[in-house]
């Protein structure tokens, strides 16, 4: 199995086989946490014009998501697990557009398969590839608004890689690094209004959740499923 780590959108362009497109703060594990409320399905949309028009389209569909780490105007929530999990969303369906991470799966046009990837189902990322045994691995780190390498999601991609490749994984260790350098915005003050110190910790519960989030296609739309590991 050759396991690539890459980042942001040029490494999205490149990435081939089980692709797995990371953002750790805060995209694929708001979305984790909105599937285990009730979302029945999440549309990951990269232009936030398309969104407001599917939006209008369905106005009973959840708009969720964020520009400069803030919910835009009109939108029902930001991208943010705090603001989700203590509210049911019974078979709900959800739009999601973010500066990152929707953007990866938008750009991953030569994947196999596309998997959203964050630390709450990282487990569950490889136990299904493990089970795929697939010749080729993308692991695409998205980073901040796809402008710059994050710790929080390269530290992910290499605790997959590492798993996958039978080695140790010092995770106390990754959260503290995390922590002290890209993540030291949720501990401040002035930001918690839309990057709350809940998001953080939420988004760092290793393996809180036991199923992968796949891009399916629908018409000229794509999806994710959650899918049991």
């Amino acid at each position: 199995m050759n396991i690539n780590i890459l980042q942001l959108i040029e490494g999205a362009k490149v990435a081939s086989g089980i692709t797995v497109v990371i953002d750790v703060f805060r995209a694929f594990s708001t979305a984790c946490y909105a599937v285990d409320k009730g979302i029945r399905r999440i549309y990951p949309v990269g232009d936030i014009n398309q969104a407001y028009q599917l939006k209008k389209e369905h106005p009973d569909y959840l708009l969720v998501g964020e520009r400069n780490e803030q919910k835009p105007e009109g939108f029902d929530f930001g991208n943010s697990p705090d603001q989700l999990i203590n509210t049911p969303f019974a078979a709900r369906t959800m739009i999601h557009t973010t500066s990152s991470g929707t953007q990866g799966i938008v750009n991953a046009t030569n994947a196999d398969e596309i998997l959203t990837g964050s630390f709450v189902n990282a487990d569950s990322i490889v136990r299904y590839i493990r089970a795929k045994n697939p010749t080729t691995v993308s692991l695409v780190c998205m980073g901040y608004a796809c402008e710059y390498p994050t710790d929080e999601d390269t530290l992910c991609a290499e605790f997959i890689k590492n798993e996958l490749e039978g080695k140790n994984n010092d995770f106390a260790g990754m959260i503290a690094t995390i922590k002290a350098g890209d993540g030291a915005r949720f501990f401040d003050p002035d930001k918690q209004s839309w990057s709350p110190e809940n998001d953080f910790h939420l988004c760092t519960q290793l393996n809180r959740f036991n199923f992968v989030l796949k891009v399916e296609k629908e018409g000229e739309l794509v999806y994710l499923r959650p899918i049991e590991v």
